[in-house]
């Protein structure tokens, strides 16, 4: 095992998780959805408290492991989460109603994401996290850069594809979608970006001032 292989597998395990994330992450993984990996759940904990998020939007719910990570340390933040599948928001509402999150800091809307992201309020947002359909992940950027502040975040783990991103040879739909992603920022004056290499990768967009 490499030096970097090392710090990696050390990154994974630290810190450690709360149960209800411990539960969600199970329940997640029985369900068949992949949920961020640790390094990535610590770093959307850490980033919600740098960046004094206060109002957050997660597209992707999946059974609430990224939105009790977020939610972690910080009792004032409230999530507004989209997820398509009903199954996985009835999931979700149980995790998060067990792990003694308020109903009042939580909007679950079951939909699609295009649809929904259109009818949220402009420039509302302090974090805007995309975990959803990757193959839909442009559309999704556009949406969350609108509703997200000047100064606020937007988010989006799995930013390697699994290798597949530094792949030449891989030419699938998602896979592009996200190379697409990751060169129109590097180019926009409007926004910092940020690529970290916790668990899948994590990409992290600030929106500059106007």
């Amino acid at each position: 095992m490499s030096k970097l292989e090392r710090n990696w597998q050390d990154a994974e395990q630290y810190p450690g998780e709360t149960e209800a994330q411990v539960r969600a992450r199970r329940l997640s993984l029985e369900l068949g959805i992949e949920p961020v990996s640790r390094s990535v759940a610590a770093h959307l904990s850490g980033l919600t408290v740098l960046s004094r998020a206060r109002a957050i939007c997660e597209v992707g719910t999946g059974v609430g492991v990224s939105g009790l990570s977020l939610l972690r340390h910080s009792d004032e933040a409230t999530l507004t989460s989209i997820e398509i599948e009903p199954e996985h928001l009835r999931e979700a509402r149980t995790v998060f109603a067990e792990a003694g999150i308020p109903a009042s800091r939580l909007r679950l809307i079951e939909g699609d994401a295009l649809h929904v992201l259109p009818r949220l309020n402009l420039g509302s947002y302090d974090l805007v996290l995309l975990d959803a359909n990757p193959a839909q992940l442009l559309e999704h950027f556009e949406h969350a850069l609108g509703i997200v502040r000047p100064g606020g975040s937007v988010v989006v783990p799995g930013a390697f594809s699994h290798g597949r991103v530094p792949d030449p040879a891989a030419r699938d739909e998602a896979t592009q979608a996200m190379r697409d992603l990751l060169a129109l920022v590097a180019e926009s004056p409007a926004i910092a970006s940020v690529l970290s290499p916790a668990g899948d990768g994590v990409l992290t967009l600030v929106r500059l001032n106007d």
